[in-house]
């Protein structure tokens, strides 16, 4: 349960830039809520507490981010396709700022990666991030979304666009392939997530 120390009313800002209600506080302590994809924000006097299914995401919109970040995503499909998770960790000069891994539908290697990649992207700016250096240890989708190697399958280029589409929102980014164990934390996290 993330308790984010902050200025509740320019967390209010931010959240609700990023396209999510608040409503008033249910007792006197409470200066708003605000619920997002099953967790609770409340604000009080100088802090938010987040609770509830997948904290993280609403955490980082109550956050005051900006600067730069390293972003690591990986995918995994047992049987491919098969049964599949992804991974992924934002970490800034603060350390990890925010993580998870989560099964997903049955799918294939590549296809957990690309999913693996939006998630991440889609924290880094949940974040606030402004500049992100993205690594992976899939060497096809680095490959594919610096545009060196095409995408053959259809779901795939769809997925491609959509990375870059969140990379745009960025100043600047860059993505690199890294070997396994410098993308561990990520990998560890998409292996729990099978365990779940």
């Amino acid at each position: 349960m993330p308790v984010i120390d902050c200025d509740p009313e320019a967390a209010r800002e931010r959240i609700e830039a990023a396209g999510v209600g608040t409503v008033a506080g249910n007792t006197d302590h409470e200066r708003w809520r605000a619920e997002r994809d099953g967790a609770v924000a409340v604000a009080y006097d100088d802090k938010v507490v987040v609770q509830g299914e997948d904290p993280e995401r609403l955490a980082a919109l109550v956050r005051d981010g900006g600067g730069r970040g390293h972003v690591y995503f990986d995918g995994a499909s047992r049987g491919n396709p098969g049964p599949a998770a992804i991974g992924w960790a934002v970490v800034t000069g603060d350390g990890i700022v925010s993580e998870g891994g989560e099964r997903i539908p049955d799918t294939t290697n590549n296809r957990a990666e690309y999913a693996a990649l939006i998630r991440a992207l889609e924290a880094a700016v949940d974040y606030g991030l402004d500049e992100v250096d993205v690594r992976g240890d899939s060497q096809l989708i680095v490959k594919q979304v610096r545009g060196e190697w095409d995408a053959n399958d259809p779901d795939l280029r769809e997925q491609r666009v959509r990375a870059r589409e969140l990379l745009e929102r960025f100043d600047r980014w860059s993505i690199e392939h890294v070997p396994r164990e410098i993308n561990e934390r990520a990998n560890e996290l998409a292996n729990e997530a099978f365990e779940a």
